[in-house]
């Protein structure tokens, strides 16, 4: 039943971005961003409280406002009603949300892929494979979904093989390891540290490791919007790529502030980043999206959306939704094309020509 509470919402979502969103196709000046809390995005905030989006905003003679929402699933429902022009994602989440619902999404900076940073947990001892028969957690149809599928598949047992898969917000996770009937949650850092570190009966049995390269965290933004407005890429390119280089030099000021956003300590938020494969050098987010296996990954996830019924309301296979990628290739349905990779503005970050 919560299955189909989540999927009736999910395709609400898609109707509401199709039908009530705004027109995006001018020019403008002021533009708003949203995230939410995960290692890979937290110099988002730090963008914000440093002062250094405003800097880059100012250069180019425009504001852009970047706004924490403490629900993941809630913020990009948000940016695919208009409310956004932008939010930290992962690409299996834009392509099932904004892009299948209708709203045409650019990935405009690849921060990072997960390399452990998402994990399954058990509590006791045990492997993947002592999942069958119990109840897991997780944010469902999310990345984590995806995990756990991508892990189970690992072992030769699927989703039916479990007791039951039961929908949990982010916000409620690290509660409800706690409880008694919680046996095993799927989730992403910093809840994994939080939960490994304070249940010592806590095991992790299957990480993103596992899958390098799968689970991409974007900063995506609104096609029309980006292409109408040159400046609003730019800015944001700029300003992120000043970020990473100051965490690439390893400057404590600038970590630990992102560490105690994140509700942790500095040593804390660098574990975190050890399983994390950031993109420092805009250069290499620039090959990531030009990557061979960047479509194949692509295939495998639209695959698993649509079977779990989420790849946009009436999709008739999964070819739904066309992706697009740098070289012009496009997986997916070439006539109804809703999420794009495009480098062009890391690649002026790389060429030092913002």
């Amino acid at each position: 039943m919560k299955k189909e509470i989540l999927t009736a919402a999910a395709l609400s979502a898609g109707l509401l971005a199709s039908t009530a969103a705004p027109s995006y196709a001018e020019e403008k000046t002021e533009f708003k961003l949203a995230w939410s809390i995960y290692v890979g995005w937290m110099p988002w905030g730090y963008l914000e409280d440093s002062g250094i989006m405003d800097k880059w905003a100012d250069k180019y003679g425009i504001t852009v406002d970047i706004v924490q929402i403490n629900d993941y699933v809630e913020s990009i429902n948000q940016y695919t009603a208009g409310a956004f022009d932008g939010v930290s994602a992962t690409n299996m989440d834009t392509l099932s949300i904004p892009s299948g619902g209708g709203v045409d999404t650019t990935a405009l900076i690849i921060g990072d892929y997960s390399n452990g940073n998402d994990a399954v947990i058990l509590k006791g001892d045990g492997s993947i494979a002592d999942l069958a028969g119990k109840p897991v957690n997780l944010v469902e149809l999310s990345v984590s979904h995806y995990l756990l599928a991508r892990g189970l598949d690992s072992v030769g047992l699927s989703e039916a093989d479990l007791d039951s898969v039961i929908n949990t917000s982010d916000a409620d996770m690290i509660a409800a390891f706690t409880t008694k009937d919680v046996q095993a949650v799927v989730t992403w850092n910093p809840l994994v540290s939080e939960i490994l570190a304070s249940n010592p009966d806590a095991s992790n049995v299957f990480d993103s490791s596992k899958i390098p390269g799968e689970i991409l965290d974007l900063m995506v933004v609104n096609t029309e919007t980006l292409a109408d407005n040159p400046k609003f890429g730019k800015a944001v390119a700029g300003a992120w790529y000043e970020v990473m280089s100051l965490m690439a030099a390893g400057d404590e000021a600038a970590l630990t502030a992102m560490a105690e956003a994140s509700g942790t300590d500095l040593e804390g938020y660098k574990a975190q980043l050890m399983a994390t494969e950031m993109f420092y050098e805009p250069a290499d987010a620039v090959a990531q999206a030009m990557s061979a296996q960047l479509p194949v990954t692509m295939t495998e996830v639209a695959k698993f959306l649509f079977d779990k019924g989420i790849l946009g309301e009436g999709a008739p296979s999964p070819d739904f939704v066309g992706v697009a990628y740098p070289d012009g290739t496009v997986t997916g349905d070439k006539n109804n094309i809703k999420f794009r990779f495009d480098p062009t503005y890391m690649q002026l970050a790389a060429d030092g020509a913002l």
